[in-house]
């Protein structure tokens, strides 16, 4: 039995062996890559959660360029992946931005819940905004307050507290 063990282990081995990859170093590559991309990103409701999708072909140059974008539906090809836009229609809104604070302002009331995907959408896409317009704030720091002018005021929100996998 030990003999016939060991002939199985020899043969193991030497196939091994005889692969033809030869053993190599460590190569040096640089630092390796960490923490998010720093594109941006625009975020979408699915059945499975929130779900970014890079934005390749548009520059953006403020929070509301931004909002505008995120109140169409998502390209075609993600709408067939299960993708759609769940942000409620804003009528008369202003938003800024300075460090990790993001503030919308808006007329009337807030249509959402404040614990919905479509306001998990405005606080992922512009947290993640407020991080490419001001490269050295991080997307999970950013903190998002939607102010309507009727109703109550809701947040500070972070991105995190939306996206459930």
């Amino acid at each position: 039995m030990r003999i016939r063990q060991g002939i199985v282990v020899a043969a193991l081995g030497g196939a091994l062996v005889a692969c033809g990859v030869q053993p190599t170093g460590v190569i040096e590559a640089g630092e390796p890559a960490s923490g998010p991309t720093r594109g941006m990103r625009l975020y979408y409701a699915s059945a499975a959660g929130l779900r970014a999708v890079p934005l390749l072909d548009k520059e953006i140059d403020s929070l509301v360029s931004v909002l505008k974008l995120l109140a169409e539906q998502p390209p075609p090809v993600e709408e067939r992946g299960g993708l759609t836009s769940l942000v409620p229609q804003l009528s008369g809104y202003e938003a800024t931005g300075e460090g990790t604070r993001v503030t919308v302002r808006m007329d009337g009331s807030y249509p959402g819940s404040g614990r919905d995907q479509g306001t998990g959408q405005l606080v992922c896409t512009l947290a993640r905004a407020q991080s490419v317009l001001e490269p050295k704030v991080r997307t999970d720091d950013v903190e998002v307050t939607l102010r309507p002018s009727d109703g109550e005021v809701l947040g500070p929100y972070r991105c995190a507290e939306f996206l459930n996998g």
